[in-house]
């Protein structure tokens, strides 16, 4: 469709109508240089009926400013008391480097491991503390976590975003992800009921605990946007997006370290030449890394994890490109499309780190890296996520080689399901000490 009618058309999904925009140009110049036109969230049907609005990932107007204002506060404010999350993130590397020692270089299926450590940094900003991998309630919300995922990417999944109209009354698999989301909430609910008895508003532990002292600040303003069903959705929601998109883009990245080794090898070079054998990586060290950081961005833009974004509104009718988009119209900014931009990533459907290198071997930036969307709704986590990306990964390859039981040649790497997320193949892959 997009070779047939250009960057910008109107699709039909079911009676839904959504303008669709497709490549790094017209993406750009909706997100970032008409943002304010296009700075609403969209209809998820798939799980719309469990966040009603609320929470920062989805609500909009006053409520999503306010949210976003705390949100991004109390996520850089939780370096958690004395330690800084930079450390809190190095602690749980090493904490998946003593769990994946026990396997014994046992080929094993890496997803739950992958979704723990991403897990536990969300968890100690949100509720003030990690859990030991083999907590079998951790285990447990993983599975709910990646179950969330799977509904929202499936087809029964993509046919309710089509047909929520009528599906919505209809039993069925379409409504798994929203039965997670509140077996979520559910936990969320518990932590909250245990730690509001002692909470101190003078020393906030957690962003639970902040929330919690705003919402008693605020309980005498009836228009205040600070109450329970906005602390539980904001955590349920920031819970997820911290858990899943990171596990995801790991395994991802993982797959493709066992199917081409080389490149592999090449980053623990490097990791031996700039970190060495006797400590363990820093947050500094990427800048010395170009080609570490060069195969993590090659890795989010091939992983392609959230390929359909968010989806954006229009608040009023939008002038764009020639082009009248009603009010209230749902918009696809695409971001398959943008981190496969011919024009932007020559060759794209081929991993090459080195797209992301100049002539000299330095990083080099690419204006159409879009892993985590642009302009107004840019994902509040970024900076957080590029730090674990590059920890976790750097702190394995340095620990250990990886290797599978499968030839490297046969290995399949594209998605086992394309939907609201690219979800990967399961695979076995063994860590043996270096």
């Amino acid at each position: 469709m997009h070779k047939k009618y250009g960057d910008v058309y109107t699709l039909y999904l079911g009676p839904r109508r959504v303008v669709v925009l497709c490549g790094y140009d017209a993406v750009k110049e909706a997100l970032v240089d008409n943002g304010d036109e296009f700075g609403l969230r969209g209809q998820l049907p798939v799980i719309d009926l469990y966040i009603q609005g609320h929470g920062v990932i989805f609500s909009n107007g006053d409520q999503w400013k306010e949210l976003r204002r705390f949100s991004l506060m109390t996520l850089r404010n939780f370096g958690m008391g004395k330690r800084s999350i930079e450390e809190r993130i190095k602690e749980e590397a090493l904490c998946l480097v003593d769990e994946l020692k026990k396997k014994n270089g046992e080929p094993f299926d890496p997803t739950f491991y992958f979704s723990q450590v991403a897990s536990n940094i969300i968890c100690s900003i949100l509720f003030g503390n990690r859990f030991a991998y083999d907590d079998p309630d951790f285990r447990r919300l993983m599975q709910i976590i990646n179950e969330i995922f799977i509904g929202m990417s499936s087809p029964w999944g993509q046919l309710f975003d089509m047909f929520n109209v009528v599906m919505k009354y209809l039993p069925g698999p379409h409504h798994n992800a929203v039965r997670c989301a509140y077996k979520l909430e559910k936990f969320a609910l518990e932590r909250l009921e245990r730690d509001r008895k002692t909470v101190d508003i003078n020393h906030p532990r957690h962003m639970m605990d902040s929330f919690l002292i705003r919402t008693e600040e605020e309980k005498s303003n009836p228009s205040t946007h600070f109450n329970m069903e906005n602390l539980l959705k904001n955590s349920t929601g920031l819970f997820v997006a911290g858990t899943e998109t990171l596990s995801t883009t790991l395994r991802h990245g993982f797959l493709l370290f066992l199917k081409f080794p080389h490149i592999k090898e090449k980053v623990q070079v490097e990791i031996d030449s700039v970190i060495g054998r006797d400590r363990d990586p820093e947050p500094e060290d990427r800048l010395s890394m170009p080609y570490t950081d060069a195969v993590i961005h090659e890795i989010q833009r091939y992983a392609n994890v959230l390929p359909m974004n968010l989806p954006h509104a229009v608040p009023k009718d939008t002038q764009f490109r020639g082009f009248t988009i009603p009010k209230g119209t749902d918009v696809f900014p695409v971001l398959a499309f943008v981190l496969n931009d011919p024009k932007y990533f020559p060759d794209p459907s081929t991993f090459n780190p080195d797209r992301f290198l100049d002539e000299n071997g330095d990083f080099k930036k690419n204006e159409a890296f879009m892993a985590f969307s642009a302009g107004k709704r840019v994902c509040l986590g970024e900076s957080l996520a590029r730090l674990e990306l590059f920890i976790f990964i750097t702190t394995l390859l340095k620990h250990f080689d990886i290797r599978t039981p499968e030839n490297p040649v046969d290995m399949d790497i594209s998605p086992q399901m394309v939907g609201f997320s690219n979800v990967p193949k399961p695979y076995n892959i063994s860590f043996s000490p270096r």
